[in-house]
């Protein structure tokens, strides 16, 4: 038997540290922000995060997710009523500023 066969692995799991869904007024844009993130339990780096606005009225398709940013499956990427694109990734301070632009944005347009 090899000796690094007996060797235990320990493993710490992502934690999710936010979990916060906010609904919106009317005035505000209706419909609700959602913002999670998980970070490393060793390094304390985000390594998933999930960050969207939510209006089933605006779009009914990809769950009612109007814009958001993930990196769930593929890579980080953006969504924009039903579109995915892929970003590039700088830090998670980007993602959030690049979310922030496109929900201002959105409001300014209506």
């Amino acid at each position: 038997m090899r000796a690094d066969a007996d060797m235990i692995l320990f493993v710490m799991a992502d934690v999710k540290t936010i979990d916060e869904s906010h609904k919106l007024s009317d005035k505000r844009g209706n419909g609700k922000l959602r913002r999670e993130v998980w970070v490393s339990s060793t390094t304390g780096q985000v390594t998933r995060y999930n960050l969207a606005y939510i209006n089933h009225s605006l779009y009914a398709g990809d769950n009612g997710r109007v814009i958001g940013y993930d990196n769930a499956h593929d890579g980080h990427h953006r969504h924009s009523f039903g579109a995915v694109e892929a970003v590039e990734f700088v830090n998670f301070e980007d993602i959030e500023e690049r979310f922030e632009q496109d929900w201002n944005a959105l409001k300014e347009a209506k």
